[in-house]
């Protein structure tokens, strides 16, 4: 076993070194450019439609019922964006990369949120109708978009397993580690106690899923946010120091802290990726869900789920962990987080530093299991494939507590790799459409006009979109 998981890392190490980290920022880079740096320029209207979209667009004029509202759809995605990525992700990058890996998360996050645009706008444009929601995803437009059924297939399973197994694997064992060290509960007991839970919210279908994401991703962003930032403020006068070797690390100018500018660059970009999943095709899937009137409506609040992800929640644990100065105590994970945490608030901080990471990672364990249903779907329209997997799914989440974390992050890189270059493939050969897209959105908001589309507007292609009409 020990030589299997040696192979796959050697491969995934490949892999992120001469093709995934060259195509992630160039990718990135080319959209930001050619999108006009929508990112930035749409910032407020992003921030407008978050506080708007509940009301605006809930009730969908294609179907005549309420289905899954855009801030619900973007609170499904923030739930899989928001887990141990943020808490010992981060903790992680760190740990392998020194401080200049946190400087690189935030360059990748910036430029990123142009690729979370991308795929979210093609995911609404060829989403599916489906009994009480929309679906779609990836798979979707690699099917009705690019006419490849077996490229959409071969990404499904992709997700299913990455998502589905290895990604579970994660969140459950960070959840049984950060548990069982504050309260000395048996791994096997917490679970258990996962897996009943995970039952409880997936056999409720999509709709539960949204409204359990709407409800406990709100609460336990803030929370984590304004605790994190009282520790800031007590800290500030070492705030310059931090953010100073945050720089130096970044460039290896400051070898004996931040090791060499390779390890800074590959685990920011890596670590960055697992926890906002710009690129990866995974949150398209919630985005496809909401009823909007136009496609680009969800495309900017996904661009707003990387800024929140990682330039806020995933920001505030690196600095908690360099204003404890033990990033380099050779601690890794969830454990130097909560040593951190520790350092700062005593026995609190790491009583809190728990209960975040079971909310955190346990939503993540019900996006996960949303984007392997999506794709579930898109394989069988048969019912009892989706049974057989939400019951496994459970029985994962419980395996998760008898794993160790090292071999399972050595399976998800690798995933990881070979979903991100066949979703990104995808959106390249289908940017054009997005393109036209935001330039009549645009042109809509421009008049001061509440943007709508209608399928007609891409005649070369009303054929291959079922929804929009």
């Amino acid at each position: 076993m020990d030589d299997f998981f040696y192979i796959i890392g050697r491969i995934q190490e490949v892999l992120w070194s001469y093709l995934i980290l060259i195509l992630l920022i160039g990718c990135s880079l080319y959209f930001t450019v050619r999108l006009r740096f929508v990112q930035f320029r749409y910032f407020g209207e992003m921030v407008r439609q978050l506080f708007s979209s509940n009301k605006n667009d809930s009730n969908d004029a294609q179907t005549g019922h309420r289905n899954v509202s855009s801030f619900q759809a973007f609170a499904i995605s923030l739930a899989s964006r928001v887990g141990t990525g943020n808490l010992a992700g981060v903790a992680s990058a760190i740990a392998v990369g020194g401080p200049g890996a946190v400087f690189w998360m935030w360059v990748m996050a910036l430029l990123a949120a142009a690729t979370a645009f991308m795929e979210a706008t093609l995911a609404q444009l060829f989403k599916r109708k489906g009994e009480d929601s929309f679906y779609g995803g990836p798979a979707y437009y690699m099917q009705y978009g690019l006419h490849s059924r077996w490229l959409g297939i071969l990404f499904g399973v992709g997700i299913i397993i990455t998502f589905g197994i290895g990604n579970q694997l994660i969140q459950s064992r960070t959840i049984c580690d950060a548990v069982s060290v504050a309260f000395g509960v048996k791994s096997s007991m917490i679970a258990a106690v996962l897996m009943a839970l995970t039952i409880t919210v997936i056999f409720g279908g999509v709709r539960r899923i949204g409204r359990f994401s709407a409800i406990i991703v709100p609460f336990m962003a803030v929370g984590y946010l304004l605790l994190s930032l009282y520790i800031v403020v007590v800290n500030i006068q070492h705030v310059p120091a931090m953010l100073a070797l945050i720089v130096k690390s970044a460039f290896g100018l400051q070898q004996a802290a931040g090791g060499i500018l390779g390890a800074a660059v590959m685990q920011g970009v890596k670590r960055g990726l697992f926890s906002n999943e710009a690129g990866e095709g995974s949150a398209p899937h919630a985005a496809a869900t909401a009823s909007i009137t136009h496609p680009v409506k969800q495309g900017l609040l996904q661009s707003m789920g990387v800024f929140v992800d990682t330039l806020l929640i995933c920001t505030c644990t690196a600095f908690v962990i360099l204003l404890s100065g033990l990033y380099d105590s050779g601690e890794d994970g969830s454990i130097l987080t909560g040593s951190a945490m520790e350092f700062h608030l005593g026995g609190f901080g790491r009583w809190y530093l728990t209960a975040s990471v079971f909310l955190f990672a346990f939503s993540t364990i019900i996006g996960n299991y949303f984007y392997g249903e999506s794709n579930m779907r898109f394989i069988t329209h048969r019912r009892w494939p989706i049974h057989v997997f939400r019951i496994v799914t459970s029985v994962i989440v419980f395996f998760g507590g008898f794993v160790t974390l090292q071999q399972a992050w050595s399976l998800i890189d690798l995933l990881m790799a070979v979903i991100v270059y066949l979703n990104l493939t995808a959106v390249l050969l289908l940017a054009r459409h997005v393109y036209r897209l935001l330039d009549d959105y645009t042109l809509q908001h421009r008049e001061g006009r509440n943007p709508t589309f209608h399928r007609s507007q891409l005649p070369e292609i009303k054929d291959d979109i079922e929804c929009w009409e």
